[in-house]
């Protein structure tokens, strides 16, 4: 694995990992501001570092890390610009569990390709397997958005720190 790689892996995990824990805050009714740069930070650089790989064509990888980047540009506005003032604070919760799938989908599909037992029960990633798991996962993240929405709607949402 090239030094590239490896940052472009790092980040992404990072991204994931942080992620959880804003989506968790947002569940929890806790806007986590350290832990929310962290995780828009990584995964815009997640996102960005993607297209740093060698290709000739717009390939699928491409298309999620520009889905990714609008994304994640509306969460930032929401967040940060907005202030989360009336329909902002859902917009920024939805955009921000998308975000975080965005992430995890690419995760499943990179776990499907490169972990020899997954690869053995979907090599082609069309096998029930492949896509009975990435259905779960897109059904956890539409479950978590909604819970998200109602948890996070609180005007008098408390900060909680320390975030790390």
């Amino acid at each position: 694995m090239t030094t590239f790689t490896s940052v472009h892996v790092a980040l992404s995990l990072v991204g994931m990992a942080s992620g959880c824990v804003v989506v968790f805050g947002l569940l929890t009714a806790k806007r986590l501001d350290g832990w929310t740069v962290l995780f828009l930070t990584s995964t815009v650089a997640t996102s960005v570092t993607g297209f740093g790989f060698p290709s000739v064509q717009l390939l699928p990888s491409h298309v999620v890390g520009i889905i990714s980047l609008v994304v994640l540009a509306v969460a930032i506005l929401a967040r940060y610009t907005l202030r989360l003032a009336g329909a902002w604070r859902w917009v920024y919760v939805v955009s921000a569990v998308i975000a975080v799938y965005l992430n995890v989908f690419v995760g499943v599909v990179q776990a499907f390709l490169k972990l020899p037992a997954l690869h053995a029960i979907a090599p082609t990633q069309a096998e029930p397997p492949f896509l009975v798991t990435q259905l779960f996962v897109l059904a956890l993240f539409v479950t978590v958005a909604i819970g998200g929405v109602v948890k996070f709607r609180n005007p008098a949402l408390h900060r909680s720190e320390p975030q790390y």
